[in-house]
């Protein structure tokens, strides 16, 4: 458990040791999430990335690709397709 004193601007330093958890730095976005009365903070790009592999679940298997071999082979089968134009 960490402690942070919030300032009379409202600012509060994040402990280093939450702040490498988190992998944020200087300049880095945090997001607030509450959840059942609860505050959550979490590096806005972790949660981006996230969010994107949730929208993504299960397209790999409708479009039939089960191995990395596969994503390339059609990666480069749209290259050529797109190369045609």
């Amino acid at each position: 458990m960490e402690l942070a004193k919030v300032t009379s601007k409202g600012q509060i330093t994040i402990p280093i040791e939450i702040r490498k958890m988190l992998g944020i730095s200087e300049g880095s976005k945090i997001l607030f999430i509450e959840e059942a009365g609860r505050i959550y903070i979490t590096n806005s790009s972790m949660e981006a990335l996230k969010e994107a592999q949730k929208a993504f679940a299960g397209v790999a298997e409708e479009l039939g690709l089960a191995s990395e071999e596969n994503v390339v082979s059609m990666i480069k089968e749209l290259r050529k397709e797109g190369g045609r134009k």
